[in-house]
């Protein structure tokens, strides 16, 4: 095995003593070494050292190759770290690590948590309402933070959404000299954060309490979403995305999207989607659903109508189409769909669910009429409801 050019060392806050004699002579060794301002000041580098570019890009890295190199991150570079953007542009004889335990180990370490009982993200430049579908109480989460700023926004957004109660430990420099712990619940962290700001680097554990939960599986009830009545109703939901199947990984084509709440759901289930809709006012509760689940990366809204606004979209793996469906639409969608693709479509109109009838007996899948009732006021009794009967087909290419 050759000699690795590239070699990532992991640097917690008790820095170089902390290291191992084998990262320790690669950091002698290096000719260029790149980090943050705060690790390459923890490893006390000299004219060698190189800052990170803002916005951030491993391509000063990439240009060095050839030299020797080291990269220095926090606790576990592959973990929430700069190895795996690092290793997407390697071949595996290229680096070498000499990672540390990880600021989640310390942390859970330090609360005598399981580390494999808790969700443990990396919120520096996410979203925190990524939270949301992960909230359970007595749910344990670990959370690194960008700085003392993004504490308090996090303790706000967890009283907001009903979580108030949640006991934070709020938690700094975790492994250095500089440690400190202070145990706040979430809806009184605003004053003691006000008077005595955390300081970087700061991560933020926290039991989940007193807040409404997420349900876990498809059909979420309607009023977790904005919508102006346009949105496929929870039940129905629910059977839509059993047929469509969501697996990690894969992309979704939610046309006609009205509020998004089918592209949401298989995104929390995993997956990736662009959601296609004409009408621009249903284009802002799509975005503001995205947004309110944290989704933002994962969902992308285009505001048009299909099949033109089809044009240079990424392949799907599945197709859903909740309204406009036509001979015209099934063409282009065939023109689009790899093999393998699942169709799913909706219809409540007669000439729609005609339509499907037809492709039906001429292409085969499955065809679907679901009716539902729901209780509601007759007078001072009670009686059933119905809604327009859906017809949904599913089909593979």
């Amino acid at each position: 095995m050759t000699d690795p050019w590239l070699t990532l060392i992991g640097l917690n806050e008790d820095g170089l003593s902390g290291l191992s004699a084998a990262a320790q002579l690669a950091l002698d060794q290096a000719e260029l070494v790149f980090g943050g301002p705060r690790h390459l000041q923890l490893a006390a580098i000299d004219a060698r050292g190189r800052p990170w570019p803002q916005p951030f890009d491993v391509a000063p890295v990439l240009a060095a190759r050839g030299r020797r190199v080291v990269v220095l991150a926090s606790g576990d570079p592959f973990w929430h770290g700069v190895g795996g953007s690092l290793a997407a542009h390697l071949q595996p004889d290229e680096w070498r690590c000499h990672a540390q335990p990880s600021t989640f180990s310390l942390v859970a370490a330090r609360l005598g948590w399981r580390l494999e009982a808790c969700d443990c993200l990396g919120l520096h430049a996410s979203p925190i309402a990524q939270l949301l579908p992960r909230l359970a109480p007595g749910r344990q989460l670990i959370t690194l933070l960008r700085d003392g700023d993004a504490v308090r926004q996090l303790a706000d957004w967890l009283r907001e959404e009903g979580w108030g109660q949640s006991p934070l430990w709020v938690m700094e420099a975790v492994g250095g000299p500089r440690e400190r712990c202070r145990m706040l619940r979430a809806d009184e962290a605003a004053t003691a954060l006000q008077a005595d700001p955390a300081q970087a680097p700061v991560t933020v554990a926290f039991i989940a309490q007193g807040g409404p939960a997420l349900p876990a599986v498809p059909g979420r009830p309607d009023g977790w979403y904005a919508h102006d009545g346009q949105i496929t109703k929870a039940p129905a939901r629910a059977l839509t995305l059993a047929t469509l199947a969501p697996r990690p990984g894969e992309r979704l084509w939610d046309i006609g999207g009205g509020s998004g709440s089918v592209a949401v759901e298989w995104c929390l289930a995993g997956g990736q989607a662009i959601s296609i809709e004409q009408h621009a006012a249903r284009v802002d509760n799509i975005r503001r659903n995205a947004e309110r689940f944290g989704l933002q990366a994962r969902m992308q809204v285009v505001h048009g109508l299909a099949p033109e606004a089809l044009q240079d979209l990424p392949a799907p793996q599945a197709i859903f189409v909740g309204g406009g469906f036509d001979t015209a639409l099934f063409a282009a969608l065939r023109a689009h769909m790899p093999t393998g693709c699942r169709l799913v479509v909706n219809a409540v109109t007669l000439e729609t669910q005609a339509l499907l009838v037809q492709l039906h007996g001429e292409l085969g899948g499955q065809l679907l009429q679901l009716e539902l009732s729901s209780a509601a006021a007759l007078g001072r009794m009670r009686s059933w409801k119905a809604a327009r009967p859906l017809v949904q087909w599913s089909w593979q290419a």
